[in-house]
């Protein structure tokens, strides 16, 4: 991954999970990365590890929520290093639930984070971009911005909106030298699957419906090779790409698989 290396580039929700994964990829291929996290403590015991194998990697404690901190990171950032050629913006939480029985707050929080935090990571570092005429955002969607998924709808309403986002502020910036790119990941053996705050679900009910997760370090190896050959929307598992394709042909088929998955949830 010749491409990466001597490039700068930042992580948001670079602690653990994808980000954490995406940063250690990224070292290893000589590009200085800058880990973002809101939990500090796992952020410099991910970033300390990636130092003691020799590569750059400096952390910063951030809540991607809060526009004016992300804008100094990012501005601290090209200050220091006269430049920015990546922004992965990847902080994201899950809540799973039927939205029947959600709180207003936990559509708030979700959006604030999955959704504002990539907006806020693209309001500080695409003018940059575009005033040096290079620059390349990856934004971290799912397969849930790509088909209609039950059980978690707000999930689906921040990561629909960060492809539709990603795909037309792709078209913007092409002409200024500023690549755009959405990851749409499956199911990926990362710590949200663990940290999703479930509303009415019993987790170990619904594990045996679960198809296998995919490795994390091989996500962050897919998500590298997209980010290399420019790729608009990096699909990640055969079963992303399986629904990708169905939702184009048959939109009506996903929804009928979909409604009988959440009636058999709803029989547990």
């Amino acid at each position: 991954m010749e491409l990466f290396k001597d490039k700068i580039a930042i992580v948001t929700g670079a602690a653990s999970g994808i980000g954490r994964a995406v940063s250690e990829e990224l070292a290893k291929a000589g590009a200085k990365v800058i880990m973002a996290d809101i939990n500090r403590g796992l952020l410099e015991e991910t970033a300390q590890s990636i130092t003691k194998a020799g590569h750059y990697a400096r952390p910063v404690g951030l809540d991607v929520r809060d526009l004016a901190a992300v804008k100094k990171m990012v501005d601290d950032v090209v200050s220091e290093h006269k430049r920015l050629d990546y922004i992965f913006n990847n902080a994201g939480i899950a809540i799973m639930g039927e939205a029947r029985f959600f709180e207003y707050d936990d559509w708030k929080k979700l959006i604030d984070i999955n959704l504002y935090g990539v907006v806020n990571g693209i309001f500080a570092a695409y003018p940059i971009m575009v005033k040096q005429g290079f620059g390349h955002i990856v934004n971290t969607a799912s397969l849930a911005g790509l088909i209609p998924t039950p059980g978690e709808v707000s999930y689906v309403a921040s990561k629909y909106a960060i492809v539709g986002l990603s795909n037309a502020l792709r078209i913007e910036g092409q002409d200024l030298g500023v690549k755009v790119s959405a990851i749409c990941p499956g199911l990926i053996d990362t710590p949200i699957k663990d940290s999703a705050k479930l509303i009415n679900i019993d987790l170990e009910k619904i594990k045996p419906f679960l198809p296998k997760m995919m490795p994390v370090s091989e996500c962050a190896k897919i998500i590298l090779r997209g980010v290399e050959k420019n790729q608009a929307v990096i699909l990640i598992t055969g079963l992303t790409r399986f629904f990708w394709i169905l939702q184009r042909i048959s939109p009506a088929a996903v929804r009928w698989i979909w409604k009988r998955n959440l009636n058999k949830l709803r029989q547990l």
